[in-house]
């Protein structure tokens, strides 16, 4: 309800004031701004996160902000909707196991969001401890939703998805869905802030709630259906 009323106070500014209005307002609140990943996210920041589906050289620009090398991959079609397109070695500065994970810009954005403004805060408050590294299943495969012989492609096929299985944190516990999700406790507390946070960023966020396909990790992507399970 409270972000319902500010985006009606922000149309309403631009109603009065219209769009030359806009040159007034700081980069962070400029939705024609580049996505600044370093700087803390706002209503605007979700409309920009958005707008990179359709803005690849924005997307590859907000990566730019992290001060880190961005390796991209060559672009790769496919005649069976396995293509790799606008796509980046994951750039994440916690890491992520195995190492070097291919994904779409766009996940790549979602992700620091992600590890920024839910995984290390959600780690500090519910373990006392940072995660010093992500387990991961996988970004890019070329197969079908939950890898059947008919029916749309997952979103993995473009790598437009990762997959996390566990954390290892700075004090060298270790935390997994299979193992803590269904457990009380700590883990669990922070498993399941995990879940609800990214779905802040990811456009789809599955987990073990959602079927036994998923009772071991979370599925995390930028397509085009909106779901939080």
């Amino acid at each position: 309800m409270r972000r319902f009323f500010l985006w009606v106070m922000l149309l309403g500014v631009l109603g009065g004031a219209g769009w030359y209005g806009l040159r007034y307002l700081p980069p962070e609140w400029d939705p024609r701004a580049p996505l600044d990943l370093t700087a803390a996210p706002n209503l605007m920041t979700g409309v920009k996160l958005r707008r990179l589906a359709v803005q690849p050289d924005a997307c590859f620009a907000a990566l730019g902000t992290l001060g880190r090398p961005v390796q991209r991959v060559a672009d790769r079609p496919s005649d069976i909707g396995c293509e790799i397109s606008k796509a980046v070695r994951l750039p994440a500065s916690t890491p992520v196991v195995p190492a070097g994970p291919v994904t779409t810009c766009r996940v790549a954005v979602a992700w620091a969001l992600f590890e920024a403004q839910v995984m290390q805060p959600a780690a500090r408050q519910h373990l006392g401890s940072e995660v010093a590294s992500v387990r991961h299943l996988g970004t890019q495969n070329c197969r079908n939703v939950n890898h059947a012989s008919s029916g749309r492609r997952s979103q993995h096929a473009t790598a437009n998805a990762i997959d996390i299985a566990g954390f290892t944190l700075r004090d060298g516990r270790q935390v997994t869905l299979l193992r803590h999700w269904d457990l009380p406790g700590a883990e669990a507390d922070f498993l399941r802030a995990l879940r609800d946070g990214a779905c802040e960023w990811f456009r789809a966020v599955l987990g073990p709630d959602y079927n036994a396909a998923h009772r071991d990790h979370f599925h995390l992507d930028m397509g085009p259906w909106r779901a939080c399970r």
